[in-house]
């Protein structure tokens, strides 16, 4: 016997998906976006047909093993954009929303930005989108990474230069100083518990050497020699990581070194400011 739309959902929810993310995938299965959840309640009555109820048990089995909502539907909103994604980068998380935020506060007048690693796109194209008389760079060290951002910054019309190559060795010669670098690179610690739990996202995207600071070390000692003076380098980190990260700006003579809080109150991003004249 076919469910109605409102008997599919309540059974996804006793079957243990989060009642937001049961409403995604029926969207998704609908071919719908997923804003319309209004649109589910008012078509409860409805019923879904055979062949969208096997493709429905197929995409539960994934999410109850775990699999990001995002690799199933296929999107993620961030900063205010659909972003296409897929198992070649990883799900764009909103606490990185802060990283975007305060990048958009020091470039306000600014020319030039730099997003490495950039993944799927997200932090380049939401400064692009916000800010858009910007020349914004970005990189990463993966080919496949970067065709879902290209992807999505064509879909996007959003006008982003990509280079592929370890942190900044991609870039050309052309492409010498920035305003603002901002990354939100690998920084786990490759033994971290936590790695269980991401088995479905890009591992070389995840961590990075035994404390989780090997990629955060190398972007930090180069960094001066691509900012302009007075441009900032601005950096995700792990919740614990902050005072390491802060450390290692000041190592590297950038001032103002200070840490911003994610939407969960922790340390999340850290950054500082080349200026050659002190």
């Amino acid at each position: 016997m076919n469910q109605t739309l409102g008997q599919t959902l309540a059974n996804l929810q006793s079957r243990g998906v989060d009642r937001l993310d049961a409403q995604m995938l029926l969207l998704h299965l609908l071919d719908r976006p997923g804003h319309q959840r209004g649109w589910l309640l008012a078509h409860d009555d409805a019923l879904l047909s055979p062949t969208l109820a096997t493709n429905l048990e197929a995409l539960l089995q994934r999410r109850l093993a775990g699999e990001p909502l995002a690799y199933l539907t296929g999107h993620k909103e961030f900063f205010g954009l659909d972003l296409q994604v897929d198992t070649r980068v990883l799900v764009p998380r909103p606490d990185t929303e802060t990283l975007v935020t305060w990048a958009l506060e020091l470039l306000a007048g600014q020319q030039r930005a730099l997003d490495m690693g950039t993944g799927s796109g997200a932090i380049a194209l939401a400064l692009k989108a916000s800010q858009p008389s910007l020349n914004v760079q970005a990189s990463d060290l993966s080919a496949a990474a970067l065709a879902v951002a290209q992807t999505n910054a064509q879909r996007l019309q959003l006008d982003v230069s990509f280079h592929q190559g370890a942190w900044f060795d991609a870039l050309p010669p052309s492409e010498a100083r920035f305003d603002c670098i901002v990354s939100n690179p690998p920084y786990i610690a490759e033994r971290d518990p936590h790695l269980a739990a991401l088995q479905f996202e890009p591992a070389p995207a995840l961590s990075s050497g035994p404390d989780g600071l090997d990629d955060l070390r190398q972007i930090i000692s180069q960094a001066p020699s691509h900012l302009t003076p007075g441009g900032w380098l601005l950096l995700e980190h792990g919740y614990d990581q902050a005072e390491s990260v802060r450390g290692l700006l000041s190592a590297a003579g950038l001032m103002q070194v200070q840490s911003r809080r994610d939407l969960a109150g922790i340390e999340r991003c850290s950054g500082g400011q080349f200026n050659p004249s002190t």
